[in-house]
């Protein structure tokens, strides 16, 4: 049957993933991949050999409609990003919206991410938080985090390694250097490591060393008065 599934693939340990998804690749007719050659790794670990295609920011909008006919076809999609969820802070949201516009069903298979371990590990509130995703590079970022310096909830937000100082620098200026703030890098991997302290502290920390990895940051909201 024609439909799009989108599965979460881990983070990091490779046995992060629900039998339901194995199996799922198994089946798929096609599965989309943000880059072959890290899903290979995956695909390879639990022998499935379906055929691979790419599917990232930079193709996307060439590639949408040939997929969308192949479904129209009756294939069966699988859509993958390099690690958690499609569509969160990677490709997938264009090819899920043209997939309702054309009446094609669609199944998400819910899994790894990993902006929620990163909050539950933080021992900052959870019971509400707002996910920010990566800040703007450069045009809109300064009024967006003046923006945040409202938010009373609690912040999640991804960042490179190679600007994780001037994003805590930033923070720190904007938001507070007394907010209580959490990094967590490389998340489910062997150099899993959670940093707590201020957005001052932090900061501090990330100019005496390199901090590598994939990073979340998670930040208190602004406390109330």
């Amino acid at each position: 049957m024609s439909k799009l599934y989108l599965i979460a693939t881990p983070i990091g340990n490779l046995e992060d993933i629900t039998y339901r998804a194995v199996r799922i690749l198994n089946e798929a007719d096609l599965i989309l991949s943000e880059d072959t050659r890290k899903t290979s790794i995956l695909l390879n670990k639990y022998g499935i050999k379906q055929r691979l295609s790419s599917f990232h920011k930079f193709n996307e909008h060439q590639n949408l409609y040939k997929i969308i006919s192949e479904l129209k076809e009756g294939s069966s999609v699988a859509l993958v990003s390099d690690a958690g969820t499609p569509g969160i802070s990677d490709p997938g949201f264009l090819l899920v919206r043209e997939c309702i516009r054309e009446n094609i069903e669609i199944e998400c298979l819910p899994g790894p991410t990993a902006l929620i371990p990163a909050l539950v590990l933080s021992g900052i509130p959870c019971d509400r938080f707002v996910f920010e995703g990566f800040l703007p590079v450069k045009k809109g970022r300064n009024k967006r985090l003046h923006e945040l310096g409202m938010e009373s909830r609690t912040m999640i937000f991804y960042e490179s390694p190679h600007r994780l100082k001037k994003t805590l620098d930033e923070m720190a200026e904007v938001l507070g250097a007394e907010r209580n703030a959490v990094i967590a890098r490389e998340l489910t991997k062997i150099h899993e490591e959670i940093i707590r302290g201020t957005l001052g502290s932090l900061a501090e920390e990330a100019g005496k060393r390199t901090i590598k990895g994939e990073i979340v940051i998670v930040v208190q909201g602004r406390p109330s008065k």
